[in-house]
């Protein structure tokens, strides 16, 4: 919280009893003070104005702390600004605004705005008046504003937390008009306008700046301001003009590239982050910008891999993640699960979106599939219809119930080569977590731990930052047995129970089961991590499953690899040709029988960039392409989604369809449930 201390986290973290708990600490600082107690009345006071800044009876209560200590100058002492917390900063600032301090109370109101900029902290009558913009020197509000917009304040900042700030823009918006000739207060003070969606007046602000004092700062700040007017070729010429008067901000230079970049432009923009590497190698935010440039460029999973790899090097480049995160959002596999095309998922959808909500969802229904599909799409059918009887008429050729590399019934082993994938010297039974009764799938393992499955359920997500954030998340269940790992599988635990995991319910239930598996998939790549790669048991476990029977797993087995090989650069070549090899499976089933999960091998193997260094691993990528063409022109549009909780805006989709799959989902960010 910056310069500010949480307090009591539990006083501070609102909801529909806010109301009622400042009152109650209300009524206890008067108790305490009818016995003396001032500074003990005093903490309780804080926490009421923490807790509900506008509650006129804690008002009234500071007045009469105030009074009782001697006046409010003598009532400061009662809260220290000595490590303390936002209550108790407020309160200090309405006890200087008491005293006709309004440079310091000001103060203290933009740092309580930096530390939460979405409470009222400004909606009090002393800092609304009309006289206090003739009472505050230009210098005190530039200050304020430096200290509000410098910190954590968004941009833009969402609609609701606008009314909470608005006094305290226009407050900013008074001192400015009084000042025009202050280009620092006008600068800055655009930055809030923009914040505020207040182009027109950021634009004007930023060049009266310019006018009164050119410089840097006002002409990035006035580039700023055009650039959220939607007048990017405007920005982009006042930034240019002041690099050739000033070519050592290289920060403005990654600007400029990214700004081409967004426009389209992404080859103007490359020169211009290149230019700023070139002067600075070891600049945090250049040469993130340069690969995230090229992947806008050109889509190539590669230069994405390099800015990860730039990130594991340099951890204190957040720019790295922030170009990583953005270029990774609603991309398969890069930042959420890939779609399912399974017929019973289609068909789950169009009963969840018919008018009737189709069968009682407590009551019996039956699903007849024509050929046996992925198991796990059974799972996501039976969240949304737990009852539902679901069966299939046929299997094709080769089967898809028989591991990859183990002899079919039907004819000789689909790859000779693959008969001792797992490596085991000792030759231990090959992991499986499905079996099958004649064409009917069931667990082959036991139900987890409840207390595994519970930390799995708040462990899962079907999207994330990017895909070293995923690996990063899921060492949350490195501490899980592996029989737990394998047991969320196929048995995940239900969604949360929490608004956005009945959507998933209601919706898109077979998110939930993928978002599962790929975590669970993801704990066993950490687990026992002190073993090599090469010999270890979770390389094994997870080769196992990416050659078990055909199912998501199969695909989620294959992310966890891709992930090893994007943290662990040693992995790189044996993830990258058993991906090959899979996909080379999958590849030949294609040729007699549907394969539906063959779309998201081909973008799996894709995120291996790394096979294009030798003959064999171009022959892989260059099919995967070849494949995901074929399939892109067969497949129809994939279902509508419930609309994105979070508001958050999709990227451009890249130029590589293989890599740029923009997943139409709802968006529930990694960690974000926990945050709410």
């Amino acid at each position: 919280m910056d310069e500010l201390h949480a307090g009591d986290a539990e006083l501070c973290a609102g909801g529909g009893a806010q109301r009622l708990a400042a009152e109650g600490e209300t009524s206890l600082a008067r108790l305490i003070m009818d016995g003396g107690d001032l500074p003990h009345a005093a903490s309780h006071l804080g926490n009421a104005v923490a807790i509900d800044p506008l509650l006129p009876e804690t008002h009234e209560a500071l007045s009469e702390l105030a009074a009782r200590a001697g006046g409010p100058r003598a009532a400061l002492a009662l809260f220290p600004l000595e490590n303390p917390y936002i209550g108790a900063v407020v309160c200090h600032a309405h006890l200087q605004a008491a005293c006709g301090e309004w440079s310091e109370a000001v103060g203290l109101i933009a740092t309580a705005i930096r530390a939460e900029y979405d409470r009222p902290w400004s909606q009090v009558a002393w800092l609304t008046q009309d006289r206090l913009p003739d009472l505050l020197p230009p210098d005190v509000m530039t200050q304020a504003l430096a200290r509000a917009v410098g910190g954590a304040l968004p941009d833009p900042i969402p609609e609701p937390a606008r009314d909470a700030l608005r006094p305290f823009y226009d407050l900013a918006a008074a001192v400015i008009a009084r000042h025009p000739a202050d280009a620092r207060l006008a600068a800055i003070g655009s930055g809030l306008a923009r914040r505020f969606g207040d182009t027109g007046r950021a634009v004007a602000w930023a060049e009266q700046a310019r006018r009164a004092e050119p410089g840097h700062v006002a002409s990035v700040m006035l580039g700023y301001a055009l650039r959220a007017a939607d007048r990017p070729d405007e920005a982009v010429r006042v930034w240019e003009e002041e690099i050739e008067r000033d070519d050592s901000d290289l920060s403005l230079m990654v600007d400029i590239a990214e700004l081409y970049t967004s426009t389209g432009r992404p080859a103007q923009g490359l020169a211009w982050a290149e230019r700023a590497a070139a002067a600075d190698p070891a600049h945090p935010q250049a040469a993130p910008a340069v690969h995230g440039v090229r992947f806008a460029a050109d889509g190539a999973a590669a230069h994405l891999l390099a800015l990860a790899d730039h990130l594991r090097a340099h951890p204190d480049h957040g720019y790295a993640a922030v170009v990583l995160t953005r270029h990774s959002e609603s991309r398969a596999w890069l930042g959420t699960v890939d779609q399912a095309t399974e017929a019973t998922v289609n068909v789950l959808h169009q009963i969840l979106q018919s008018a009737d909500a189709g069968p009682d969802r407590d009551g019996p229904s039956r699903l007849v599939s024509s050929t046996v599909e992925p198991p796990s799409a059974g799972l996501a059918f039976r969240l949304a219809f737990p009852h539902a009887e679901l069966s299939a008429e046929s299997v094709g050729a080769p089967d898809p119930r028989v591991p990859v590399g183990q002899p079919d019934a039907r004819g000789p082993m689909a790859d000779p080569d693959q008969r001792q994938t797992s490596g085991d010297a000792d030759a231990r039974a090959r992991v499986q977590v499905w079996r099958y009764a004649g064409l009917d799938p069931y667990p082959a393992v036991p139900p987890p731990a409840p207390e595994a499955g519970r930390l799995v359920q708040d462990t899962a997500a079907f999207s994330w930052p990017h895909i070293p954030a995923a690996y990063d998340h899921a060492v949350r269940l490195a501490g899980l047995a592996l029989d737990d790992l394998l047991g969320v599988l196929v048995h995940p635990p239900v969604p949360p129970d929490d608004e956005f995991g009945g959507v998933l319910r209601d919706h898109r239930p077979e998110l939930w089961v993928r978002g599962v598996q790929t975590f669970g998939c993801l704990g066993i790549a950490h687990h026992r991590t002190d073993q090599p790669w090469a010999g270890s048991e979770r390389r094994r476990v997870l080769l196992d499953l990416l050659n078990g029977p055909e199912d998501w797993i199969t695909e989620s087995a294959a992310f966890a690899l891709v992930a090893v090989g994007w943290v662990e650069p040693a992995a790189r070549a044996d993830v990258g040709a058993r991906l090959a090899e899979r996909l080379a499976a999958a590849g030949r089933a294609r040729l007699t029988r549907e394969v539906t999960i063959l779309g998201s091998l081909c973008r799996l193997v894709l995120l291996c960039p790394w096979l294009d260094q030798d003959p064999a691993g171009r022959e892989a990528t260059a099919a995967a392409r070849g494949l995901l063409a074929e399939l892109d022109a067969e497949a129809p549009d994939p279902p509508a989604a419930p609309a994105d909780h979070r508001g958050a805006q999709p990227p451009a989709p890249a130029r590589d369809p293989s890599v740029g799959r923009k997943a139409r989902t709802p968006r529930r960010g990694l960690f974000r449930r926990r945050r709410d």
